[in-house]
């Protein structure tokens, strides 16, 4: 008893087994001497560790390190290949499923039209697309681990309950938890947007940085922010949804029931909109051919190349997209800012816009040499889930389950 508290003892056992396999993950190959010196674990209790990762085969020993005068130690890598999991965004209108190795090495990918809108057979459509794709994959499986889901809205990443989403019925839903019991395997459930930038601080493009922030531009509007490598979240476990900041005070209504939120503005369906709107009061563009069938790939096509009713549009997002970002640059003070989605497309006129914004409303210590560039990930939608499996094993959540045998 320490302080009048029990310790618990599984719980130092896990924390300790994923220092030290993070250690690996991230260094290797390393020794076991040099394990312990940077986690400050006595070298027996590292050497234990060890032993039962590489029983579990979670890492494996590589070739003898160089000799400082004494026996050559032997390094320690983390095995990625061995094992696999499904990780899907669930979409608005689709289901994207991708099978993964821990490296987070792409070896499957399927795009699977979303039929159903209401709970339960969403979660039906859910599971059988998923027991379908593993079924169509099998050979490449050698041990399938875990699963994730992605998806827009509010969810409870403890627990994998849905609060919220914009178009489908899911509020209330254990989605997790329904996975778990039909696959027999961790589940683990989570927004969509703050998965993706915690992919990109670990595979992607903020990886040189603890400090960043993701703005996704797709359906709908978001942020994932990265705080000192983890991913901010508010006693509520949810942060980010500047999508519904008012940024036009008798603007459109939302489907969150506001009017005027920079989602109305600053996504997808509302820069067609927008832009058949002033095709239609007769703006010349090269886009008019093209407004029966005008997508936002189209749009941000003919920006790029200069078309000047399509920039003009573009800017006009930029600017309502570049105020929010300056007051996100005020509060976090962030190393880089990375943006995803189609409107990326017009990059060319996108990114001057935004940062002339940014130049002119943040600080300028905390915009200065400031980067803002695209998101690797554009279009890898499964990626966030990737993110999550790999967060649950450095934590030591599923790490702890492979090493019981509970996967």
């Amino acid at each position: 008893m320490t302080n009048g508290q029990i310790v618990n003892i599984d719980l130092v056992k896990q924390v300790n087994a994923a220092i030290v396999y993070r250690l690996i993950d991230q260094q290797g190959p390393i020794s076991r001497i040099q394990i312990a010196e940077s986690s400050q674990l006595a070298p027996a209790s590292v050497t234990k560790i060890t032993r039962q990762l590489l029983e579990h085969g979670l890492i494996r020993e590589e070739a003898l390190q160089e000799s400082t005068g004494g026996r050559r130690a032997i390094s320690l890598m983390a095995e990625r290949q061995a094992f696999q999991f499904i990780s899907c965004r669930l979409g608005r209108h689709a289901l994207h499923l991708g099978l993964y190795n821990l490296d987070a090495s792409e070896l499957a990918r399927e795009e699977i039209p979303l039929t159903e809108r209401e709970a339960m057979p969403v979660v039906q459509q859910l599971i059988a697309s998923m027991d379908a794709f593993r079924a169509r994959h099998q050979s490449q499986i050698r041990r399938l681990i875990s699963l994730a889901v992605t998806l827009p809205g509010l969810v409870n990443p403890e627990t994998g309950d849905v609060l919220y989403t914009p178009t489908l019925s899911l509020a209330g839903i254990p989605l997790a938890r329904y996975l778990q019991e039909h696959f027999g395997l961790p589940a683990y459930v989570g927004n969509d947007t703050r998965g993706l930038a915690l992919a990109e601080h670990f595979f992607g493009n903020s990886m040189d940085c603890e400090d960043s922030i993701l703005i996704s531009v797709h359906n709908g509007t978001g942020a994932g922010i990265i705080s000192r490598g983890k991913v901010l979240i508010g006693h509520n476990r949810n942060v980010g949804e500047i999508g519904h900041i008012q940024v036009e005070r008798f603007g459109k209504r939302c489907q969150c029931g506001n009017y005027g939120c920079l989602e109305t503005i600053a996504a997808n369906a509302a820069i067609v909109a927008r832009c058949k709107e002033w095709l239609q009061q007769g703006h010349a563009s090269v886009l008019q051919a093209d407004i029966e069938q005008l997508t936002i790939e189209r749009i941000c096509e003919a920006a790029h190349d200069g078309d000047r009713m399509a920039g003009a549009l573009i800017e006009e997002v930029a600017e309502y997209l570049g105020r929010t970002i300056a007051i996100m640059i005020n509060l976090f003070n962030p190393e880089k800012i990375l943006i995803a989605g189609e409107i990326m497309g017009a990059d060319n006129v996108l990114l001057p816009a935004v940062r002339r914004c940014i130049e002119h409303q943040s600080l300028p210590s905390f915009h200065q040499d400031l980067p803002i560039v695209a998101a690797r990930f554009q279009s890898q939608p499964a990626m966030g889930g990737v993110a999550m499996v790999k967060r649950a094993l450095l934590e030591g959540d599923l790490l702890q389950r492979l090493m019981e045998h509970v996967v």
